[in-house]
């Protein structure tokens, strides 16, 4: 069997990652009020997706978006704390080999290095445990501070798309990084 048809096989095996810090697991409702609690937050959720207005509408993103589809989707956790501090995922393109990062943090934890530190072994189990051939990262051209973590995390900017998507009523231009194999694997 190839790849393709093991993506989500890999994907169900390896449910939950860990870091030093963190616990990379599938998100559920009772993960609401932390969910709600960042997802409220305009600041935090400026770039990503529509801000929360009542706990329902995060209780209707968990069921929707992670739970309806959770491969490749995690809560990152902070093991001390047990608190869900932000997600991230991790798409596969069937057929080719290649996977797209996506992730959203708590403002009130930005800064301490949390995405790069899930981000880094979403990286390792995506070169390594699926065997993708490329890994990249799409930001907003207004959110600079996303791309610095793309190139903490060893991505390489590729180029700039303009009117790339529509974002909450307003077409934005996507900024793109990534890695290949090749070249992750000459950082080890």
């Amino acid at each position: 069997m190839d790849l393709v048809k093991n993506v989500n096989l890999i994907f169900a095996r390896n449910q939950q990652l860990e870091t030093e810090r963190l616990l990379l697991r599938p998100v559920t409702l009772a993960d609401l009020e932390d969910i709600y609690e960042y997802g409220k937050d305009e600041e935090t959720t400026r770039f990503v997706f529509p801000t929360y207005q009542t706990k329902e509408d995060a209780a209707i993103s968990i069921a929707n978006f992670f739970m309806a589809a959770p491969l490749g989707k995690y809560g990152i956790e902070r093991k001390e704390t047990h608190q869900l501090m932000g997600t991230i995922e991790l798409r596969v393109t069937e057929g080719n080999e290649v996977g797209e990062l996506g992730y959203a943090l708590s403002r009130k934890f930005w800064g301490q290095g949390f995405i790069p530190e899930a981000a880094m072994e979403l990286l390792r189990f995506g070169f390594e445990e699926m065997r993708l051939n490329r890994i990249y990262a799409i930001h907003d051209e207004d959110n600079p501070n996303s791309g610095r973590v793309m190139e903490k995390i060893g991505l390489v900017k590729e180029g700039r798309i303009p009117a790339a998507r529509k974002v909450k009523g307003k077409i934005v231009t996507d900024i793109q990084y990534g890695l290949t194999k090749e070249a992750w694997l000459k950082t080890k």
